[in-house]
C-alpha cells in the first residue's frame, strides 16, 4: 500500500463567525464613506483591514494521506461434473495456480471452487455474484473463469456485479475474462429422450420419443445415425435414426413389471465424449383390467369384506354372484320373487372363464349348481395360467364339496367328510374353539406373509390354550373360532391354526395358481377382535401372488441402485440360498459378490456403481437389471468445450477468451496487466488481445490529516504596517 498525499484550503476563524461578520461589515461601511468623502489613503487603509480581517478567518492549508487499497480479482474454478471429460479438471487446477501466482502490485485473486453441488447444470454467474458480495465494491477489479464453457445461468446482460455504479451514480464496466481448459471448439453426439410413459399396458408397446443431436463446428442436421435398445440387457433392436429431427420408436412391453430399456446412439467420429449418447428408461408394466370372479356360497359375513377390497382397486373389474338357493330347491315361491336373473353359468364357466384373472369361490358349495363340465373347465383354467382362491367353511366337508368333485385335483388339501355325533369341539375336519392364526416357518420366509403388520412372534407353543380375554398377548393377531383340519395336505403353508394345522395353503398348479384358505372367520380381523388382524393386506398379498404380480414372486433377484451404490437383494422361501451371484456393468465387467442374508429368506450384496447404463445380477437361475439414474442430467447434457454460451457476455464486459491447451503440466496463462480495459489511443488489438486487463480502481482509505496557517501573523502584521503607513504617507501629502 501507498501513502498519497491531497491539499485542500480550509479556514479555522479566531473570532466568533458572527463578530466577525459584523467586523467586516462595519469596517466595510467606513471604507465605502471614505472613498465618497474622498479622503486620500482610504484605500490602503482598506487593504489594512482587509488583510487583518482575513488573518482573523484562520485561512489554513488542510493535508489529508491516504493509503491506496488493492484490488481483488475473483478466479472462478469449474470443477463440476462435465470438467472431469479428459484432463480438464487437473488443466483448470495448474491454471488457478499459475494465475494465482501473477500477483501484480495493488491487485490480488481470490479463488472459488465450484463442484456443482445443486442440480440444474453449472451455475457459474451464481458463484461470482455470492464470491463478489464479499468484496467492497471499490476494491472489485473483475473476474476470470477457468471452465469448458458450460455454464447454465449465462446473463444476457452484463451482471450488477461486474457494472457497479460510483457516488455520482455512473455506471463502472469490470471486465470478465474467460480461460477455456482445451485447445479449441470441440463437437459433440448426444441422445436426449424426450418423452418416456412411466406406465405400459402388458401386451402392448410403448412409444418413446427421442431426438439426436449433432454440436459443434461442423454439426449438419440430417445425418444418419443408429440407435440400439436393449430390453432387460437380453433384446436388442436397431433403429436408423436423423440427426437434429425428432422420431419415435416403439417398444413392446411383455411383462408385468419393471422394463429397463437401454438406449445408445452411433459414435459421432472425433467426439469429445460418449457419455451423452446414451440413456436408460424404466417402463412400468401393468394389466389393463384385472378381471375377477367372485362366487359366494350362502351369504356370510366375509361377503362385505371382498367387495369392499376389491372394490377399492380401480383396476379390477369385479363380477360378484351371490347363490340365494340351489336350483332343485322347489318350495312354492313365484318365480317373480326370486333372483332378477338367473346364474350365468355358461357364460361364466365356458364362454368366459378364460378372460378371468382370478376365480375367487367364498363358501361356495356346489349342490348340483355346476356340472362337471364346468367343473372340468374350473380345473382346466388353473392348470393353463389362471388362479383360483377358495375360502373354505363348514360346507367344504359336505356330500356337496369341491374337494370331491375334479376342481380337488387342482387344491392343495384335503379335509375329511364331517361326522354326525362328533363333539362339540371337532367334528370330522372341522374344529370349533378358539384359536389364533400364526406364521409357520415358511410363512415368514414367503413374501404373500413375510413382515405382514402385527405377525405375531415365533412361539413352540400353540395358541389355541389362550382362553380367556384376560390372557391375551400384546402384539398378536386376534383370534379366529373355526377352522378345518386338513388330513392331508401339499404346496406351502403359510400359516397354521389348532394344534399347528394347516391354515394358509398355496400351491403351483401347471402353469397355474391355487391358494386355499381352511377357514371362513378371517372377517373378524377387519371388526377388529381384541385387536383384530391385517386382513386387507393377506387377502391383497395372495389375490396378487395369485395374478403373478412380479414383486410377490417366492423365488426373485431385485437389483437398484442409489447414491452409487447396487444393492443385489435375493428372496427365497427355501432354507438353502446360492452364497454368491455375478454382476457385469454396463462395459461388460464382471464381479462376484458375496450374498449376507438380512432377514428370513432375504440376502443382499452391495457394490459400487457409478459407469451409467444398465446393471445386471446373476445368481444362475434369476436375473435382476438396475440403471443409476443421472444425478444432475442437464450437467451432461452437453459436453463441449465451447466459448459460444459465454462470448456475448464477455464481449460486452470488455473481457477476453483464452484457450489453455492440453497439457496439466503448463497451462498456456496469458500475463495480467494493469490498465484501461479498452486499448488506450495507438495500441493494436494485438498488444493487449493475449493479456488479462483489470483496470485501477483507485481505492484507498484516509490515514491521517494536517493543518498549516496560510497566514503567519508576522507577515500580517508586516503588511498591516506597510498598508497604515502608505496610507498616512498619501494623507500627509
Amino acid at each position: 500500500m501507498i501513502d498519497t498525499f491531497t491539499h485542500n484550503l480550509g479556514f479555522a476563524p479566531l473570532l466568533p463567525r458572527w463578530l466577525l461578520i459584523t467586523i467586516c461589515a462595519l469596517y466595510l461601511l467606513m471604507v465605502l464613506a471614505g472613498l465618497v468623502a474622498r479622503m486620500r489613503g482610504t484605500i490602503f487603509r482598506g487593504v489594512t483591514g482587509a488583510v487583518v480581517l482575513l488573518w482573523l478567518s484562520g485561512p489554513e492549508t488542510l493535508h489529508e494521506t491516504h493509503r491506496d487499497l488493492p484490488e481483488t480479482a475473483l478466479i472462478i474454478v469449474d470443477q463440476t461434473n462435465s470438467m472431469s471429460i479428459g484432463n480438464r479438471a487437473a488443466i483448470a487446477r495448474a491454471a488457478e495456480r499459475a494465475l494465482s501466482e501473477q500477483t501484480k502490485k495493488g491487485l490480488s485473486f481470490r479463488t472459488v471452487t465450484v463442484h456443482g453441488e445443486r442440480s440444474g447444470g453449472t451455475h457459474l454467474f451464481n458463484a461470482l455474484s455470492q464470491a463478489a458480495a464479499d468484496i467492497p465494491p471499490e476494491q472489485f477489479a473483475g473476474a476470470v473463469m477457468i471452465t469448458d464453457g458450460q455454464t447454465q445461468d449465462v446473463p444476457k446482460i452484463i451482471p450488477d456485479r461486474l457494472a457497479p455504479r460510483d457516488e455520482h451514480n455512473s455506471v463502472t464496466t469490470l471486465p470478465l475474462h474467460v480461460l477455456l481448459a482445451g485447445h479449441g471448439e470441440e463437437t459433440d453426439r448426444r441422445l436426449r429422450i424426450l418423452q418416456a410413459p412411466p406406465y405400459a399396458i402388458v401386451g402392448q408397446s410403448a412409444s418413446l420419443h427421442i431426438q439426436v443431436d449433432d454440436l459443434g463446428p461442423g454439426a449438419r442436421p440430417g445425418t444418419p445415425a443408429t440407435v440400439t435398445l436393449t430390453r432387460d440387457g437380453g433384446d436388442r433392436l436397431e433403429v436408423p435414426v436423423q440427426t437434429g429431427t425428432p422420431q419415435d420408436i416403439s417398444i413392446p412391453v411383455s411383462h408385468p413389471g419393471e422394463t429397463l430399456i437401454s438406449l445408445a446412439v452411433s459414435a459421432l467420429p472425433g467426439e469429445v465424449s460418449t457419455i451423452n449418447n446414451q440413456g436408460v428408461v424404466s417402463i412400468n408394466g401393468v394389466r389393463d383390467r384385472l378381471r375377477v370372479l367372485l362366487v359366494s356360497g350362502t351369504p356370510n359375513q366375509g361377503e362385505r369384506v371382498w367387495r369392499r377390497l376389491l372394490k377399492a382397486d380401480p383396476s379390477v373389474d369385479l363380477v360378484h354372484f351371490t347363490i340365494l338357493r340351489p336350483p332343485d330347491k322347489d318350495d312354492g315361491t313365484p318365480m317373480s320373487d326370486l333372483a332378477l336373473i338367473a346364474f350365468p353359468v355358461q357364460e361364466l364357466f365356458q364362454n368366459k372363464i378364460g378372460q378371468f384373472d382370478l376365480i375367487i369361490l367364498d363358501g361356495f358349495e356346489n349342490r348340483h349348481i355346476l356340472p362337471p363340465v364346468y367343473l372340468r373347465n374350473i380345473a382346466r383354467y388353473v392348470r393353463r395360467g389362471g388362479g383360483l382362491f377358495l375360502i373354505a367353511g363348514p360346507e367344504f366337508t359336505g356330500p356337496n364339496s369341491l374337494q370331491d368333485t375334479i376342481v380337488g385335483d387342482v387344491l392343495p388339501a384335503h379335509v375329511p367328510s364331517s361326522q354326525p355325533g362328533g363333539s362339540a369341539e371337532s367334528s370330522g375336519g372341522i374344529v370349533v374353539r378358539r384359536f389364533r392364526p400364526r406364521l409357520t416357518d415358511e410363512g415368514r420366509r414367503h413374501p404373500v406373509t413375510a413382515a405382514l403388520p402385527g405377525a405375531p412372534p415365533q412361539m413352540a407353543a400353540d395358541a389355541s390354550d389362550l382362553s380367556t380375554p384376560a390372557r391375551e398377548i400384546s402384539g398378536e393377531w386376534g383370534p379366529w373360532y373355526r377352522a378345518l383340519r386338513p388330513d392331508s395336505s401339499h404346496g406351502e403353508t403359510l400359516m397354521s391354526g389348532p394344534d399347528k394345522s394347516p391354515l394358509l395353503v398355496l400351491d403351483h398348479v401347471d402353469q397355474g395358481r391355487v391358494a386355499l384358505l381352511l377357514s371362513d372367520q378371517i372377517w373378524l380381523w377387519s371388526r377388529g377382535e381384541y385387536g383384530g388382524g391385517p386382513q386387507a393386506e393377506l387377502l391383497r398379498r395372495i389375490s396378487h401372488w395369485l395374478m403373478k404380480e412380479p414383486d410377490l414372486e417366492e423365488e426373485r433377484l431385485d437389483a437398484r441402485i442409489s447414491d452409487s451404490t447396487l444393492t443385489v437383494t435375493r428372496h427365497s422361501e427355501t432354507a438353502t440360498q446360492p452364497s454368491a451371484l455375478t454382476v457385469m456393468a454396463p462395459d461388460g465387467t464382471k464381479t462376484t459378490l458375496q450374498l449376507r442374508q438380512t432377514s428370513a429368506g432375504v440376502s443382499e450384496a452391495q457394490m459400487p456403481a457409478i459407469q451409467p447404463g444398465v446393471w445386471q445380477a446373476d445368481d444362475g437361475t434369476h436375473r435382476a437389471f438396475a440403471a443409476p439414474k443421472l444425478a444432475d442430467p442437464q450437467e451432461f447434457a452437453d459436453l463441449r468445450l465451447t466459448a459460444s454460451h459465454i462470448a456475448p457476455v464477455v464481449a460486452m464486459t470488455g473481457g477476453k477468451i483464452g484457450w489453455l491447451g492440453t497439457d496439466p503440466g503448463k497451462p498456456a496463462i496469458p500475463p495480467v496487466r494493469i490498465g484501461p480495459v479498452t486499448p488506450h489511443a495507438g495500441e493494436t488489438s494485438s498488444e493487449t488481445g493475449d493479456t488479462l486487463t483489470f483496470p485501477p480502481r483507485h481505492a484507498h482509505v484516509l490515514t491521517g490529516t494536517s493543518t498549516t496557517p496560510l497566514l503567519p501573523a508576522w507577515l500580517v502584521l508586516i503588511l498591516a504596517i506597510l498598508a497604515l503607513g502608505i496610507g498616512w504617507y498619501r494623507e500627509g501629502n
